[in-house]
């Protein structure tokens, strides 16, 4: 039946679905996990690396997380092309509001502007849903620290904890039961690793299978973002006896 319904991306089925934006979600499902976590003191934000080939030159560079602006970056689960330019789009958005208005952008604002843009991905013909999913990590002075999810429809909302791409539904029924509102940086970074090493379809967690990054404020009260590298990924993992280094 959805074959009748499924060629456009603005034909709705006689109940009310779009099976693009759904075809969409479903893709994200198979990809790479990615989650974040809100700490009192931070934010941290983990992705799961698929390592293809190992004759495959390892990027410099992440791949799953970026950084957007001063004061947000985001994990992506889902097609990277497609992250790509979504990516683009919210640093040349963030750029000109700091622009016009000397100041970086709220981030719930930059999630809006961004979840807009995919939204009309969902109201056109000749156009189709982008394939990706994004956690959004970043603080400004109106509320502070914040972690938001977005979806290919372009809805989003606020977490406290949360988890996109395979094995999602696993992942955040670890982080109910772990999970406190009084959790700091440290215990965070502590138990993204350990819901990662229960998740993750490898049997051993490295470096090479692991990106890791952090936001924060320093004692001066400015933002500052931390990409982890592999050394400091395989301390990290080491620390709390994880995976085999």
């Amino acid at each position: 039946m959805a074959r009748r319904y499924d060629a456009r991306t603005i034909i709705f089925s006689p109940e009310g679905r779009l099976y693009q934006v759904e075809y969409a979600m479903e893709a994200i499902s198979h990809a790479g996990t990615a989650l974040g976590i809100l700490a009192t003191d931070g934010i941290v934000l983990a992705a799961e690396k698929k390592v293809t080939s190992k004759l495959l030159e390892q990027s410099a560079t992440s791949e799953k997380l970026y950084l957007l602006n001063d004061n947000v970056i985001c994990g992506v689960a889902g097609i990277t092309a497609d992250a790509n330019i979504l990516i683009s789009y919210a640093r040349q958005s963030a750029q000109q509001y700091l622009f016009t208005y000397n100041e970086d952008i709220p981030v719930e604002q930059l999630v809006q502007r961004l979840c807009d843009f995919k939204q009309g991905y969902t109201q056109f013909g000749g156009l189709r849903p982008f394939g990706v999913s994004f956690i959004y990590a970043g603080y400004d002075s109106h509320y502070g620290l914040q972690l938001y999810h977005s979806d290919p429809s372009g809805n989003y909302g606020g977490w406290k904890a949360t988890c996109i791409g395979a094995n999602n539904a696993t992942a955040q029924s670890l982080l109910k039961q772990d999970y406190r509102d009084d959790i700091t940086l440290k215990d965070a970074k502590e138990l993204v690793a350990k819901v990662l090493s229960k998740t993750m379809d490898s049997t051993t967690l490295s470096s090479e299978k692991l990106e890791f990054a952090t936001i924060s404020l320093n004692d001066e009260g400015k933002v500052v973002y931390h990409l982890y590298k592999p050394d400091e990924i395989d301390a990290l993992l080491k620390e709390y006896n994880l995976g085999f280094l």
